[in-house]
């Protein structure tokens, strides 16, 4: 799968894409939030049970901006972002989620930094909790294995002492940066793309169902030595998991079974042999730990209901 360039004079700068799956009246605040900003929204959406995509209609019965693209099943998020590019017409692709909402000069934040320098190639903005608090993975550095193995016993702590060996990958923790800064990696819950940039790296790698597939994309723009900014003054509050939490080991499964293929992907040449086999192992018992946790918390809800 390829991206088709758009020759049309008159094309949209900006094309949304958000991928949705029973994302409920969030995906109208999304939308709503975004239509005054952008040229076009496409939403894809990946066989959604509940009423939101006639949620959609009814609210945006004449918005001429809006394109909705309905998948048979869930295709999963990479092939459902891939499916909005090569639908878009805008020169930028603008990558969000549905239970994301922009503030109101927030593309506009993202757009000055993307186009201030032709060797950017996306952006991101600051995510937040309802809250008003900044969320992790806005800003972050790639999680290596050994950056994984850090957080996940907890030595980041040691990281005031060693620095440069507990580093950990999570970077919100850190004081916010004033303008706009290079990172290793975004979310892809709110990510501003120049098309130019997917046409020299390529689409989403659709080997992934669901999560690591941003931080795959983030990884291969900046082996094609395209840089990838933070940009802390486009406000974004991200509700988080509103798809994902009808199935918590689902997602959980999929995030695991991503990261091991991100691994895979990028790393075997670092940890080669037992090291990786290691690693895997790692990941697969943490899935079973947090699987278990969540079912037993769910099996108690369930209980006292």
């Amino acid at each position: 799968m390829t991206l088709e360039k758009n020759t049309s004079a008159e094309q949209p700068l900006i094309t949304a894409v958000i991928v949705s799956y029973n994302s409920g009246s969030y995906l109208v605040d999304s939308i709503r939030t975004a239509l005054p900003q952008v040229h076009e929204i496409l939403v894809v959406d990946n066989a959604s049970t509940d009423a939101s995509v006639e949620l959609c209609n009814s609210t945006f019965p004449d918005e001429t901006k809006l394109t909705i693209l309905r998948n048979e099943r869930n295709r999963g998020f990479a092939v459902a972002c891939n499916i909005g590019a090569m639908r878009a017409k805008g020169n930028y692709l603008f990558f969000l989620n549905p239970d994301c909402s922009l503030e109101n000069n927030a593309v506009t934040e993202l757009m000055q930094v993307l186009q201030s320098d032709s060797a950017i190639g996306m952006v991101g903005g600051l995510l937040t909790n309802p809250d008003g608090t900044e969320q992790g993975g806005g800003r972050r550095a790639v999680p290596t294995p050994w950056r994984s193995f850090v957080r996940a016993f907890g030595l980041n702590k040691l990281a005031h002492r060693w620095p440069k060996l507990f580093f950990d990958f999570h970077l919100h923790k850190q004081a916010l940066p004033e303008q706009a800064i290079e990172v290793e990696a975004i979310s892809g819950a709110c990510m501003l793309v120049k098309r130019t940039a997917i046409e020299d790296v390529g689409l989403w790698d659709e080997g992934y169902f669901l999560h690591c597939e941003d931080l795959d994309w983030c990884m291969r723009f900046r082996q094609k030595e395209w840089k990838i900014m933070f940009v802390p003054t486009a406000r974004v509050t991200h509700a988080l998991g509103v798809s994902s939490k009808s199935r918590p080991v689902f997602v959980a499964w999929h995030k695991h079974k991503g990261m091991i293929r991100f691994y895979r992907k990028f790393f075997m040449h670092q940890y080669p042999g037992i090291l990786m086999w290691l690693v895997m192992l790692g990941v697969w018992v943490r899935f079973a730990l947090s699987a278990s946790y969540m079912s037993i918390k769910r099996a108690l809800r369930s209980k006292h209901e």
